[in-house]
């Protein structure tokens, strides 16, 4: 070890068989000790180590392809962490979205899962299928997650259970059709069919703009419905970028969250990000039967809408601005203000229906706070070394003192031993009387 060197160190040896045995003993039960209390002293605490020594795992964005669920499989039994998080019966108390219409406009939604059958109302197609169906199964998730019925065996439940799905099938056929011009087509039909809220779960290719489906938001906002859309899967350059029809003025853009509250790796960031929720080993319905996990944005809007449909529920004479600003006011985010990473922050579903005051049109930073406002202290950020690991230091500096005194007083101890041994057989030699060569 560094700053220890004991190669050139060897005990003196002696001529006689027997002599300096405990001597040397103690002295390498020293050395062993002082090696000890040098690596214990230089070892970081527990605490600090868990931090620095292991390498972060690979990121895996598992971006769940339809093709890697089987349709009509199992239940998942446990509860998804999603659902972990929050107090349903404590949510389920204050509103459960009844008679809230939400439009899924996506691949279609399979009305034959046993957790939708009761479900989907409604809806429209624009290219070859019924809208109750779903070949691709990205739909069925979406609707899953808003409003799934409650099922014995599985943990999973829709965050709204009694919520009415419209479902507005825009891509997902045989001939892979859909485009835009279908999106902007669902939408109006939605609106048509007086839903209260808008989930779209997709956006543009490349994320371009389009002058129709701009339009259609634009006309679906003024009617007084809720739009809600995913941020876009494509954040792991890091970069910035706006998305469609996320970006769009009045509608409420959702980022994908992980288990710690913060940014998926894969969601997009811009300016433009509203609020986000958990987007990560999402459970929820598949076509025919069954369920399995997947992420992305797309799973993360879904999770807003059914909150959002609680809230209408709870309080039917507000109006889309103030639903969405009562979401993003009550959601967890670290800072006052909002950032481009989760906008205001991870949605609370407990708190955005707790909380009793009437929201206004648009959210507002949170007032700045004094430090040691309200009785508390805060805490003072130490750069160096805390508390308990000065004390765990000194503690090991005065065990170790305290052994290396006792070595040199136990071999101080056996070294007047020995040379008083020595030194009276000496004085015995010399005292012993030689006997003469003639006697």
């Amino acid at each position: 070890m560094k700053g220890l060197n004991v190669k050139d160190r060897t005990a003196r040896s002696r001529s006689r068989t027997g002599r300096g045995r405990g001597t040397r003993a103690l002295q390498r039960a020293f050395g062993v000790l002082a090696v000890t209390g040098v690596c214990l002293a230089l070892t970081p605490p527990a605490s600090a180590a868990d931090t620095t020594s292991h390498k972060p795992p690979a990121v895996d964005f598992g971006l769940s392809a339809s093709t890697e669920c089987v349709f009509g499989g199992d239940v998942i039994k446990s509860t998804p962490w999603s659902l972990q998080r929050i107090l349903l019966d404590q949510l389920w108390a204050q509103a459960k979205g009844k008679d809230v219409k939400v439009a899924v406009i996506d691949t279609g939604v399979d009305k034959s899962n046993k957790q939708l059958s009761g479900a989907v109302v409604g809806g429209k197609t624009f290219v070859d299928g019924p809208a109750t169906k779903d070949i691709e199964g990205h739909g069925t998730r979406v609707a899953g997650i808003i409003a799934a019925r409650p099922l014995k065996g599985t943990g999973f439940v829709g965050i709204a259970p009694e919520a009415e799905i419209l479902s507005y099938r825009y891509t997902g056929g045989d001939e892979k059709q859909g485009n835009s011009r279908t999106m902007s087509q669902a939408i109006a039909a939605a609106v048509a069919d007086n839903a209260d809220i808008i989930n779209i779960s997709s956006d543009t290719t490349n994320r371009e703009d389009n002058d129709e489906l701009r339009d259609a938001i634009k006309a679906a906002v003024n009617s007084g419905a809720l739009i809600i859309a995913a941020a876009g899967n494509e954040g792991a350059d890091g970069k910035q970028a706006n998305t469609y029809p996320a970006s769009y003025d009045g509608v409420l853009a959702v980022a994908a969250s992980d288990r710690n509250d913060e940014r998926a790796p894969f969601s997009q960031s811009g300016k433009f990000v509203d609020v986000a929720a958990p987007g990560v080993s999402m459970v929820s319905t598949v076509p025919i039967d069954g369920q399995c996990t997947a992420d992305g944005t797309s799973f993360a809007a879904p999770y807003i809408a059914g909150v959002a449909a609680l809230l209408m529920d709870k309080y039917p004479d507000w109006d889309a601005n103030q639903i969405a600003t009562r979401i993003e006011e009550t959601a967890q985010r670290p800072g006052r203000e909002p950032n481009p990473f989760i906008g205001w922050g991870v949605v609370d579903p407990v708190a955005a229906l707790s909380e009793e005051s009437t929201p206004g049109e648009s959210p507002e930073p949170d007032p700045p706070v004094a430090a040691g406002a309200g009785g508390v202290i805060p805490m003072a950020v130490t750069m160096g070394e805390s508390e308990a690991e000065r004390e765990r230091r000194v503690a090991i500096y005065v065990l170790g003192t305290g052994l290396a005194l006792a070595l040199v007083v136990a071999g101080s101890g056996v070294a007047v031993r020995d040379w008083r041994s020595r030194r009276s057989g000496e004085l015995g030699r010399a005292r012993r009387p030689v006997s003469g060569a003639g006697r």
